[in-house]
């Protein structure tokens, strides 16, 4: 009986073998195909923004001009770009200590329990739809953030930032953030979390018996180990928000002018934003490659973003290391 343990041991390690390679197998094709079908886009849409920016030239980066029915007619994107950075930094701005706050308590605070409700909750928020919370927004938040909008016009209006001349607070960036910033939450939340779990106890038992306070132990252990992984969470979260359409339709009164500081004056844009309020107003088959070649930059523009949440890991590990 002693003899056949060997031979047992050998036929499992083969089997194993075997079952890792074809798993090796199977998640080296999915990696291609990916490649395949994101290399299919690129060319698809770099193809359709050719003749365009044939046609149109650097300015269809550099204006705000939509004019359909010109002859010629010109087509500018401009504003819908920096409209797209502008609702990201937004966005940025209020979904990130919220997130952090919301992991760190979940993680180092909570009792159990309510740690365990609140990571289901905030999974469960991330699968909401785009397009309910969009309705949820429209019928439920614009009211309130308007006069909290007419608030910060009436005490901060000398900031450039919150001016507002006009006095129409719908249909403006901060809305549009404030949106923007309720979707990243469950992202960036459910990383950080992540990120924040893996910290070694013997880090925090060593950070706690030298009569460090939980913020110390957070500034000098926690955040430093997760940095890596909160700023691809947070990245992450910033992709969803600049390529949003159905929820920021919404609530944003979309002008193709750069709305460059006034946050709460109404009208902003973003790229994602145009094509969804155009594609079904489309003459013909070249306003239909406007709209894609707009696609096209914005695929860029995420690309851009990307790299540098890569760059910034990077970075951020080597320094850790």
């Amino acid at each position: 009986m002693a003899a056949e343990t060997p031979l047992r041991d050998l036929s499992n390690s083969k089997k194993a073998n075997r079952a890792d390679r074809a798993f090796s197998r199977v998640i080296t094709g999915a990696a291609f195909t990916s490649l395949i079908i994101l290399a299919g886009i690129t060319i698809f849409l770099g193809a359709k923004a050719v003749p365009v920016i044939q046609d149109q030239g650097l300015s269809f980066l550099t204006t705000t001009v939509w004019d359909t029915i010109g002859v010629p007619p010109e087509y500018g994107i401009a504003g819908m770009l920096y409209g797209s950075i502008l609702l990201a930094v937004i966005a940025l701005v209020i979904a990130v200590p919220v997130s952090i706050f919301l992991a760190v308590f979940m993680v180092f605070i909570a009792p159990t329990r309510v740690s365990k409700f609140l990571t289901n909750l905030v999974d469960l928020m991330a699968a909401i739809p785009s397009v309910i919370i969009g309705l949820w927004a429209f019928y439920v938040l614009v009211p309130p953030a308007q006069e909290w909008q007419s608030l910060l016009n009436q005490y901060l209006g000398w900031i450039p930032i919150f001016a507002n001349e006009s006095g129409n607070f719908t249909g403006t960036p901060f809305i549009a953030g404030v949106v923007l910033a309720i979707m990243m939450i469950p992202i960036v939340t459910s990383v950080t979390s992540e990120v924040l779990k893996r910290t070694p106890p013997e880090l925090i038992n060593a950070a706690e018996s030298l009569g460090c306070s939980m913020w110390t132990m957070l500034r000098y252990v926690a955040l430093p180990f997760g940095r890596g992984g909160i700023v691809g969470g947070v990245m992450l979260g910033l992709g969803r928000a600049l390529g949003e359409t159905i929820a920021v339709f919404f609530v944003l009164k979309i002008v193709f002018d750069i709305n460059f500081f006034n946050i709460i004056e109404s009208g902003g844009g973003s790229v994602a934003t145009l094509i969804v309020s155009k594609f079904g107003e489309t003459s013909g088959d070249f306003e239909v490659d406007v709209l894609l070649a707009a696609g096209f930059f914005l695929f860029l523009m995420t690309l851009v973003v990307n790299m540098l949440a890569n760059l910034i890991v990077r970075r951020t590990e080597r320094l850790k290391s």
